[in-house]
């Protein structure tokens, strides 16, 4: 069975990426490539780290005009990652145009709330009430759309799952029991998650910052 767990390779610099990617290669399901990959490295980058024979979670979250949204990802078709993201807060007409362009086989998925925002900083942006009931709003949209999933927390994947049962839900965010929470608000155990009905766990920092990331990974695939 392929291991649900994609780690985040969070980081500029192509050669760490690589290194860590080596690593754990034999040990997680995909790899994760952000904005800050992204942005230094580029598609040539990108397919660098794709020659080691693991899925590419290219985690963009586009969000603009539909039409340019539309045309961004129809660059990024060579790249053909496994999955794809864009903000679901686009709008349905953005996740509909995002899905028409994107290649047959990536899964493109709608970033519902952020893992980094909390009730009271949903508020400060004119969004009232608790982050799973927008959380539950963005995943409808994101159905009606047409997408193959979502991006949301541990804490309502549940309410995903009991509302769109075939979702693709990829999940951040995700902390060993033991480990530190850093700048996440809403988070889950790989294992919590995974009982929750998860599809894709995103780990980073306490795998990528390890002293031996291989080691690391595997006590994290222990628990699951």
């Amino acid at each position: 069975m392929t291991s649900p767990v994609y780690v985040a390779l969070d980081t500029p610099d192509l050669d760490q990426a690589r290194a860590i990617a080596n690593r754990v290669k034999s040990q997680v399901g995909g790899l994760k490539l952000g904005l800050e990959f992204f942005n230094h490295n580029g598609r040539e980058g990108v397919m660098e780290i794709a020659h080691l024979g693991l899925p590419i979670f290219l985690d963009l979250k586009l969000h603009d005009i539909p039409n340019t949204v539309a045309k961004a990802i129809h660059a990024l078709r060579p790249l053909e990652p496994a999955i794809l993201t864009v903000h679901a807060a686009g709008g349905r007409a953005m996740m509909e145009d995002a899905k028409a362009a994107a290649p047959a086989g990536t899964k493109v998925v709608g970033v519902t709330v952020l893992t980094s925002l909390d009730a009271e900083d949903l508020d400060s942006i004119g969004v009232p009430g608790a982050a799973d009931a927008q959380v539950g709003r963005l995943a409808l949209l994101a159905r009606e759309a047409g997408l193959d999933g979502v991006v949301c927390s541990g804490a309502e994947i549940a309410l995903v799952r009991e509302a769109w049962p075939e979702a693709h839900i990829v999940v951040p965010g995700v902390r060993p029991a033991d480990a530190a929470v850093a700048d996440q608000k809403r988070v889950v155990t790989p294992r919590q998650a995974l009982d929750a009905g998860a599809s894709v766990l995103v780990v980073g920092r306490p795998i990528t910052l390890a002293e031996d990331p291989a080691a690391a990974a595997r006590a994290i695939a222990a628990t699951l």
